[in-house]
């Protein structure tokens, strides 16, 4: 693992945002004079009548109410906004994406600042290390449904577990939080209903999606959690200074140093091909995305970083309007 603490990206505090709301007026037309002149009447909501813009000339025929016949009125029912269909843009998207091989690739990202969101792909994924943000999640959970605090060594551990990925610290809190059954039981108090945790001591081996792990990480920046705000704090707060050897994977999609992120990779045994993954948040223009990308199958570890953050640049460029372009890849240092 890569034990530097330098060059660290600190990470914002979720921002909270107030839901917009748009008030559509109907109005209807009327008539107009032989200048041109157009009278408008706007109908108010409360079922009063209707207040003219204007005068109309008494001379002109159009002036008089009775004139306008009832197929002149238009229609005072609300008209209903078009829908954005934001997955098969994501899938528009990701053609752009090179998959080489035996890979496979799934993403979701979110809008913090609309709400809206896209998923590529439902298969399940082993987690690797991005478990870690679930197994750091489930302690907290645990200390606030018991009205404690983490320990001096549960900090230690999990600092070392999200900042350097260190495996010995994600096992002695994989079992204080009782393995995959508490992980389980939390993840059924998160909302997500695609993971389960890993058999044994075998914690990167648990399954996910791309969906879930959206949902997890709105557990950790968004408004709607049932992490205390102080939680949602320390775990963005550790994402945002990930050691400088792991500044890859979603991170590519930021437009600058603000990003949170865990990344996980994981050559498997039996087939010698790499499990690839990266969760976080990601900062473009001023606005914040949640992004989930997990991959397998990948050949070499950079070949599937490579992958992951196109994916990432594809699943952002949805909401941005940005052409996704596959970025170099990052350092190999990473394990």
């Amino acid at each position: 693992m890569e034990s530097s603490r330098a060059d660290r990206h600190l990470s914002r505090p979720s921002r909270r945002r107030p839901l917009m709301y748009t008030a559509l007026a109907s109005v209807a037309v009327l008539g107009a004079t032989a200048a041109g002149t157009v009278y408008v009447k706007a109908q108010a909501h409360s079922g009063g009548s209707p207040v003219s813009s204007a005068s109309p000339s008494p001379s002109s025929p159009a002036s008089s109410p009775a004139s306008a016949s009832a197929s002149e009125v238009a229609s005072l029912e609300p008209v209903a906004q078009p829908t954005v269909d934001y997955d098969s843009l994501l899938a528009d998207a990701m053609d752009s994406v090179s998959v080489t091989g035996d890979a496979d690739v799934s993403v979701a990202v979110l809008d913090l600042d609309s709400g809206d969101s896209a998923t590529y792909g439902d298969d399940a994924f082993d987690t690797a290390s991005i478990v870690k943000v679930d197994i750091l999640a489930t302690l907290l959970l645990q200390h606030q449904k018991a009205g404690t605090q983490l320990t001096a060594q549960e900090k230690s551990y999990a600092t070392a577990m999200i900042e350097n990925s260190d495996n010995a610290s994600a096992t002695a809190l994989w079992n204080i939080i009782g393995e995959a059954d508490g992980l389980d039981a939390a993840n059924e108090t998160f909302g997500l209903t695609d993971t389960e945790g890993g058999d044994g001591a075998l914690w990167g081996l648990t399954q996910t999606t791309a969906a879930d792990q959206l949902a997890l990480l709105q557990q950790v920046f968004g408004d709607d959690s049932k992490l205390s705000e102080s939680s949602q704090s320390y775990l963005q707060e550790l994402m945002g200074q990930i050691a400088a050897g792991q500044h890859w994977g979603v991170s590519a999609a930021a437009d600058g140093s603000e990003w949170a992120l865990k990344n996980g990779w994981l050559p498997r045994s039996a087939t010698a091909l790499w499990d690839i993954n990266s969760i976080g948040r990601v900062t473009v223009d001023g606005h914040d995305y949640l992004v989930a990308v997990l991959s397998k199958g990948n050949s070499t570890q950079a070949k599937g970083i490579s992958l992951v953050e196109a994916a990432a640049k594809a699943a952002v460029s949805v909401f941005t309007g940005e052409s996704a372009s596959a970025s170099p890849s990052a350092s190999s240092a990473a394990r």
